[in-house]
């Protein structure tokens, strides 16, 4: 079973077994000679080297899990070191940030001059290229992460590109998300509810009256998190132009590349109708525009059946998964639409070389290790093993007896969609290649944007995007929660919008994105 933390975002852990290369029939035929100078050769670099001789880089990363002491981070620090000197001349220091405080701290620690070479975009890749705290690798990749490059290809290193120049690389994992309805499973057997027929947002209407009819005392529908009652998984084809998904501003729709108004679509409007009609009947939580609770805690009180999400998983490990965070009761996942990839899907999580960074090339070539070489990234993500993980026999990793994530010395297992390469990683508690291969597939078969490689730069529009952010605040949450009647609402929602500058912004993305197409 794997963690369901691995969801990120919202996020996560799947990976191939460590891979073993068979080298006994070759040191058999090396002469004794050979392998004495070969030797002689190591121990002559070992010792005319000092610390000083490798190139000094450090890696800040997010995490998930408690941070570590010093004296437990050094461990696998030196772990790391003691293969990073010998493949690229480098020593790392691990910098673990925990999640909440990750961009704030790497914007102050880049503006501060602080030394960190390597960090990662959470969603605001686009913010980081404008500011420019981005080194340039167009010219560098191809000798100092060819692999990297190789694994992630062409087509999503496109997505971590500005004006033609490349800024990134995004971590490997599973990325193509589906929505789906996350439900109650023994709820839904005592009540003998078929949810193989729900295979749409509008078939999950009758979940919710069914759940009401049986169980009066429950609320069907809760919130995925404050203001989101699942509504922006379900948008179905549309590119949110590196926008945030809770808060677009100017999208694409289908195949068509002009800059849209979602709220104006009728689209958008019958989806706040139908969710309105769930707030009126009482299938929903009521308060989901404000509350400050999260769907595991609320699912964890019992009160509720199920809420609408995105993952990246099949429907058994995502239900399996997320039981971790609602102990004690069964769930089930249903998908209910479409995988669709924009830009912002795949450059959301990028790993970029700080522009400030002294050893560029040393920083790539660490990058690159951390998507090619599985002990640099099993050791990132869970550390030593067997003091803070074991190996199980089918190739999958657990906790040493007795203890969790929480005890362990050192575990960033949780961050494990956001670090390298997902794929290269041990499976937590059980292995499942069937799940690998759907996960691949789907990142291969899912629909992708036609505006593909476009990045939004809008720092010249800054004034009005502070104003319209606003504006989407105060009416976004109650129009996608069923608080706000749409009929009324809208309509002074687009007026308020235009009224802070909205159009502004629509045409400087309409701009942008003709020169981008022509620039093609």
């Amino acid at each position: 079973m794997r963690n369901v933390k691995r969801f990120l975002s919202l996020i996560l852990t799947v990976a191939m077994t460590l891979g073993m290369v068979a080298c006994g029939a070759a040191d058999t035929t090396s002469s004794n000679s050979d392998a004495s100078s070969a030797d002689s050769t190591k121990e002559a670099a070992a010792e005319s080297s000092t610390p000083g001789s490798y190139d000094q880089v450090t890696y800040a990363y997010c995490t998930f899990n408690n941070i570590p002491t010093e004296e437990d981070l050094d461990v696998v620090e030196e772990a790391i070191n003691e293969i990073t000197r010998e493949k690229i001349g480098a020593e790392i220091t691990l910098m673990p940030i925990q999640i909440f405080e990750y961009s704030s701290k790497i914007n102050l620690a880049l503006q501060g001059g602080e030394k960190i070479d390597i960090f990662e975009s959470l969603g605001d890749f686009g913010s980081y290229v404008s500011s420019d705290m981005c080194y340039d690798i167009t010219d560098l990749i191809d000798t100092y992460a060819p692999g990297a490059k190789e694994i992630v290809g062409d087509s999503w290193l496109d997505a971590c590109k500005s004006n033609g120049v490349l800024y990134g690389i995004p971590t490997m994992k599973p990325i193509a998300l589906t929505p789906m309805l996350i439900y109650r499973q023994d709820i839904a057997d005592e009540l003998g509810i078929d949810i193989s027929k729900v295979n749409s947002i509008e078939d999950v209407t009758e979940v919710l009256r069914a759940v009401k009819a049986g169980k009066p005392d429950m609320i069907p529908l809760a919130a995925v998190q404050t203001g989101e009652i699942g509504l922006s998984t379900n948008y179905g084809e549309v590119d949110f132009l590196n926008d945030d998904r809770y808060k677009p501003i100017g999208v694409l729709v289908g195949d068509d590349l002009t800059v849209t108004d979602l709220y104006g679509t009728d689209h958008f409007r019958d989806l706040c109708k139908l969710v309105r009609g769930w707030y009126n009947d009482g299938l929903v939580m009521q308060d989901a525009a404000t509350t400050n609770s999260a769907a595991a805690e609320t699912m964890s009180s019992g009160n509720y059946f199920g809420y609408l999400a995105a993952y990246s998983y099949p429907e058994e490990d995502t239900a399996a998964s997320l039981e971790a965070q609602v102990a004690g009761y069964d769930l089930g996942a249903k998908i209910i639409g479409d995988a669709y990839l924009s830009t912002s899907d795949i450059n959301a999580i990028t790993f970029m070389v700080a522009s400030t960074t002294d050893v560029p090339e040393a920083a790539l070539k660490f990058l690159d290790l951390t998507y090619t070489d599985e002990d640099i990234i099993n050791l990132l993500i869970y550390g030593i093993e067997g003091r803070d993980y074991v190996k199980n026999a089918d190739g999958s990793v657990s906790y040493p007896e007795g203890q969790d994530a929480a005890t362990v010395p050192y575990t960033a297992q949780l961050s494990c969609g956001t670090l390298g390469n997902f794929f290269k990683m041990y499976q937590m508690g059980v292995a499942n290649d069937a799940s690998l291969e759907w996960e691949l597939e789907q990142n291969k078969s899912a629909k992708t944007s036609p505006a593909m490689g476009f990045t939004f730069d809008s720092s010249n529009v800054k004034t009005q995007y502070t104003a319209v952010l606003n504006v989407i605040s105060q009416y976004l949450p109650g129009l996608i929660c069923g608080s706000l009647d749409p009929d009324t609402e809208i309509d002074k929602f687009i007026q308020a919008l235009n009224d802070a500058g909205y159009q502004d912004i629509l045409n400087e993305k309409q701009t942008q994105l003709d020169a981008w197409k022509a620039g093609k």
